[in-house]
């Protein structure tokens, strides 16, 4: 599948792989930071911004794009940055692909099955948000605002509803409103996406030390909790984990400063 792309700067490679709903625009303040050292390269994953739509997303499927992504740019090695469901992404990849990946940095996200986690797992919301994506009837709710009452009504947290309303396109053929993002076929493998990549899928790995590891967290996420430490700890022994104070998921969005200097911070 051929990714549709953002690239910037001069320097050595540098991947920046989004999460579920997000796409390479979310990522340009991070990667214009990065420029001045980095070729930074932001594509946008399969059913996602302003690549193709697939009747699949598993991890499998991404794992591929990646390569090929990186095949059809002529990336020998690069550091690769994911975050969520990229940091997944990429942490699968990497353990598939030790000789392309220089640095692998993961982002707010655990090599876990979060479907483990009950009544707490992420896959309830994200459950509910893309019922709510699919819900929404674009031949009637004609206007931005609309969509965001209609949102309203069914997701509490005022920031995740921002972050969706950055998916509404116009349709070049019928100017009605759609959704970048793919959501019926996102919900369809949200059970891959929320539990995938866990210890199990790489136990034939352990331990993996091919290549440096960085993961940086939110002190106020939920995503990476004190006792997945163990865990990370158990498949890369040699990680660093990083904590970014007073920043939940989109610790990126939220404390720039501090997530560039995470960033950065192997030798």
């Amino acid at each position: 599948m051929e990714l549709f792309y953002r690239k910037k700067g001069h320097g050595e490679p540098f991947i920046i792989i989004h999460g579920l709903y997000g796409s390479s625009d979310n990522w340009l303040s991070v990667a214009n930071q990065l420029s001045e050292k980095f070729t930074v390269y932001m594509p946008d994953q399969r059913n996602h911004g302003l690549s193709p739509h697939s009747q699949t997303h598993s991890y499998d499927d991404l794992k591929t794009d990646l390569i090929g992504f990186m095949d059809a740019h002529n990336i020998q090695q690069a550091i690769i940055l994911g975050h969520s469901m990229g940091g997944k992404v990429a942490m699968y990849f990497a353990a598939d692909y030790p000789e392309r990946v220089k640095k692998l940095i993961v982002a707010d996200i655990a090599p876990k099955d979060y479907l483990l986690m009950n009544e707490n797992s992420q896959f309830y919301l994200h459950r509910n948000i893309l019922l709510a994506m699919q819900e929404i009837d674009f031949s009637v709710i004609r206007k931005r605002d609309q969509v965001e009452g209609f949102l309203t009504q069914k997701i509490d947290e005022p920031r995740i509803r921002q972050f969706l309303l950055k998916n509404i396109t116009k349709d070049k053929k019928s100017g009605l409103l759609k959704w970048k993002v793919n959501a019926e076929v996102l919900y369809d493998f949200l059970d891959e996406i929320v539990g995938g990549v866990n210890k199990l899928w790489l136990n034939d790995r352990i331990p993996i030390t091919a290549y440096p590891v960085t993961f940086i967290k939110g002190e106020k996420s939920n995503y990476v909790q004190d006792e997945d430490e163990s865990l990370i700890k158990e498949i890369y022994p040699e990680a660093k984990i990083i904590s970014i104070p007073d920043a939940g998921h989109w610790l990126h969005a939220e404390q720039s400063e501090l997530f560039i200097k995470a960033v950065l911070s192997y030798s």
